[in-house]
């Protein structure tokens, strides 16, 4: 003979078992909604620069074999993020012919009382041009530590594919503008600086 237990005391452990295991899903869910999210980001910024998508520039191995006659006027910009930073461009804008390679230069200056590395991120625009508006040498490849009370002048190598005067959405714009954003790196190298290269990477002991 069964038990003498109340009938909603029975009922009370299947509707709780079922309690738990959505409370188990809704949580599954939510880890991987935020694991998501956070690798979204990165993906998101690497793809962005492998096509040119939303202004991103893109890094190229050689400049192309082919210069156009043709000029653009190439603007620059410089902001800074939560960093004791000054960070300006060298020059204003450039004229430059489409095809050909240019160099341009960025000016740091680390105001705070410790090492602090940051890195750039970049876009040009208009956004269309992105594509086309490629990096042969940048100090936004990688991570940069700046000394407390150092200046440093980092160049810019690049160049406007010639596709750009072909491309219906880009042929009739007179001119882009390369914009740079240096933000904190969380994890700070200080304990171990580099001092910044000429080419925007970190110099070897001894040289």
């Amino acid at each position: 003979m069964l038990p003498n237990v109340p009938s909603d005391t029975r009922a009370e452990k299947p509707l709780a078992r079922r309690n738990a295991a959505v409370a188990l899903a809704c949580g599954i869910g939510l880890a991987g909604m935020v694991g998501a999210a956070y690798a979204a980001v990165p993906l998101y910024k690497a793809f962005c620069q492998l096509t040119g998508f939303d202004g991103a520039t893109r890094k190229a191995d050689a400049a192309p074999d082919k210069v156009l006659k043709r000029s653009l006027t190439v603007r620059f910009d410089a902001n800074v993020r939560d960093m004791p930073w000054t960070f300006r461009p060298s020059q204003v804008s450039q004229e430059i012919r489409i095809g050909a390679t240019g160099l341009a230069f960025y000016k740091v200056t680390n105001f705070g009382k410790t090492a602090i590395t940051g890195r750039a991120s970049y876009n040009v625009v208009p956004e269309q041009a992105g594509p086309y508006f490629q990096k042969l040498e940048c100090f936004c490849f990688n991570d940069q530590t700046i000394q407390p009370g150092q200046t440093v002048e980092f160049p810019v190598v690049y160049f406007i594919d010639p596709e750009y005067a072909t491309d219906f959405e880009t042929k009739g714009k007179p001119e882009v503008t390369l914009s740079y954003t240096f933000f904190p790196v969380e994890s700070q190298q200080a304990s171990a600086p580099a001092t910044p290269s000429p080419l925007g990477g970190a110099a070897k002991a001894g040289l």
